[in-house]
């Protein structure tokens, strides 16, 4: 991808991130389940909404009707080969159609859709540290094996302990920190970095908390998996750095289900409520 789309990309998770620290911060005070079954009703019923004010209903409606249409047939004239492929043919084709028409609002909500994953991904894609658990802290340096190795330490902090560390990975070119986490809240990791100072979100608590495991590179795919930080110029001697949360356990919030949750979850919701607010899928 392009620079400009990663730029731009990166000023849409910021106000992503600034819309997602107002209306899903409740999501830190609520059980797991609760939270992600009132995540999936109400992201379900806006996409319905998108969906028909984006879509062109009326030929939705002409479409599905002549569906409809064309499987009464098939069950009044089953005897007849030339009626039941003629109908199944049409039906085929209404389906199709129906498909091309849904290609415009699909369109519509695939960024905003995107970036409300992103958003909910920080908070169940894994689970913040306990105070007095470990994780281990890893910094990747852009250049490649023949580059020089810059001077990399990291700034004492009353939230975490260094255990072990720094332990450089040559044919990575990664620094790693074994860390001991010993406050609760939000901290910023400072590194030192040649000169300069580069910063990591790192989360501590017993409740649900947004968690950023990656600072992400110059990469559109990173920047759109991991929104909460600013990726890293490319002239920066710093590539990304990464953070090993422990990951989240449940089956609508857990790390390798949360996602199937919400998509089954919206996607009922939407269908449960297509005839409250007339909308035709």
């Amino acid at each position: 991808m392009s620079d400009l789309t990663i730029r731009a990309t990166t000023q849409l998770n910021q106000i992503a991130n600034g819309i997602g620290r107002l209306l899903l911060s409740p999501l830190g005070s609520l059980p797991a389940f609760f939270g992600a079954v009132v995540v999936a009703i109400v992201t379900g019923i806006l996409m319905l909404i998108a969906f028909k004010y984006t879509s062109h209903q009326s030929a939705m409606k002409k479409i599905r009707s002549g569906i409809k249409a064309e499987l009464l047939a098939l069950s009044l004239f089953k005897d007849s080969i030339a009626v039941s492929l003629g109908s199944q043919w049409r039906i085929v084709a209404g389906a199709l159609k129906s498909i091309l028409v849904s290609l415009i609002p699909i369109a519509c909500m695939i960024v905003p859709v995107t970036l409300l994953l992103g958003q909910l991904s920080l908070w169940w894609q894994a689970r913040p540290l306990q105070v007095g658990e470990d994780t281990v802290i890893t910094l990747n340096l852009a250049g490649n094996e023949k580059s020089s190795w810059p001077e990399v330490d990291l700034e004492p902090s009353p939230a975490v302990q260094t255990n072990v560390g720094p332990v450089r990975i040559r044919s990575k070119r990664s620094i790693c920190w074994n860390l001991q986490a010993l406050e609760p809240g939000y901290h910023n990791l400072v590194f030192h970095v040649d000169g300069q100072n580069v910063e990591k979100q790192l989360a501590v608590g017993q409740h649900p908390m947004r968690t950023s495991i990656q600072r992400p590179a110059w990469n559109w795919t990173d920047v759109v998996l991991y929104p909460a930080e600013p990726p890293f110029d490319p002239k920066s001697p710093v590539k990304s750095i990464e953070i090993q949360y422990p990951p989240s356990s449940g089956w609508a919030t857990g790390t390798q289900s949360w996602l199937i949750f919400w998509f089954i979850g919206s996607t009922i919701v939407a269908f449960c409520f297509r005839g409250v607010f007339k909308v035709t899928l």
